[in-house]
């Protein structure tokens, strides 16, 4: 018997409270280095909470298809855990933080050339690189965007105007991916990975498509809105591991030390969270903090999870009823 049971009442009435409470939020600004992002609607503000048995509970903007940018690199980091399996991933990229902003070039030189995690632009490159097919680009995206349907439970849309603007001002990035070449941690070609990994960043979701992502990975593997076994149970706990360690980047120690869930985060103001055996989450809205989180969304997650009194190390069984 579960040490504690939490009704779907008390779950919708966070999630309203948190809407409500943080709707007139003002602080953060919209990331201005992509110029696409840089013009959407900052007042836009959304929460979604899917539960293990497919029931959906949102509020607010969650309709809105917004670029999905670094949470995609939990998508594809699952993808070349299916294809690779676990050990690989750890030595061909790294499971580690590098506590540095998530485009750092330095960290990959700290790593000595490795690029720590698939979950910062080093690690994320490489794995596009690794996704297989090797050396066929249209074969790859399509494993990519199959994948990322999977776990969402629709498909996403490539918003071109972003990928266009993201390709245009990807200098850091492209820096990135002829570092990791001169460093033997490229498994296909650079400029494609490279492409890859843009276009993936510039998918358009929604924040119940990664609210679904969650609960699947939440669910360990079992899509909850489809009932379509996504990937193997044992690699629940590794993603999220990943995510812990670095979903919120340079601040990813606060993050989970004042919310208790393990989060990845976006500069599209997308923020999605799991909580193993109960839920996943997520939130949007543009404006973002000195880090690339969101402001509203990590107000609105972390004020649930608070209100729920709810955490990865709370150490009790608990029920959703």
């Amino acid at each position: 018997m579960a040490d504690r049971i939490i009704t779907k009442d008390e779950i919708r009435a966070a999630v309203k409270e948190a809407y409500l409470q943080f709707k007139g939020n003002r602080e953060g600004k919209n990331a201005d280095y992509i110029p696409y992002l840089a013009g959407i609607n900052s007042e836009l503000f959304g929460i979604s909470v899917v539960l293990l048995d497919g029931e959906t509970i949102s509020i607010g903007d969650t309709d809105y298809h917004f670029g999905i940018e670094s949470v995609s690199k939990v998508h594809t980091a699952i993808l070349v855990l299916k294809q690779y399996g676990a050990n690989a991933v750890l030595q061909k990229i790294g499971a580690d933080a590098t506590g540095l902003p998530f485009n750092s070039i330095i960290a990959i030189l700290l790593e000595n050339d490795h690029p720590s995690t698939p979950l910062v632009n080093a690690g994320a490159i490489t794995a596009c690189s690794m996704v297989r097919p090797t050396g066929d680009a249209d074969a790859k995206w399509n494993a990519i965007v199959s994948n990322m349907e999977e776990l969402a439970g629709s498909a996403p849309v490539l918003i071109d105007e972003l990928y266009r603007s993201e390709s245009d001002t990807n200098f850091n990035n492209r820096s990135i991916a002829w570092l990791l070449k001169n460093y033997g941690r490229i498994y296909d070609d650079p400029i494609m990975s490279l492409d890859l990994y843009t276009r993936q960043c510039s998918l358009g979701v929604n924040t119940v498509q990664l609210a679904v992502t969650a609960a699947t990975i939440a669910g360990r593997g079992i899509n909850p809105v489809t009932g379509k076994k996504v990937f193997d149970a044992s690699l629940a706990h590794k993603i999220t591991s990943l995510i812990a360690t670095v979903g919120f980047y340079e601040r990813s120690g606060d993050w989970l030390y004042s919310s208790g869930i393990p989060a990845k985060s976006g500069v599209g103001g997308g923020v999605m969270g799991i909580m193993p055996g109960l839920f996943g989450i997520a939130s949007f809205s543009p404006p973002i903090d000195a880090a690339g989180n969101s402001v509203r969304a990590q107000l609105a997650v972390r004020y649930i999870m608070n209100k729920l009194d709810l955490s990865v190390f709370g150490g009790q069984t608990v029920s959703i009823e």
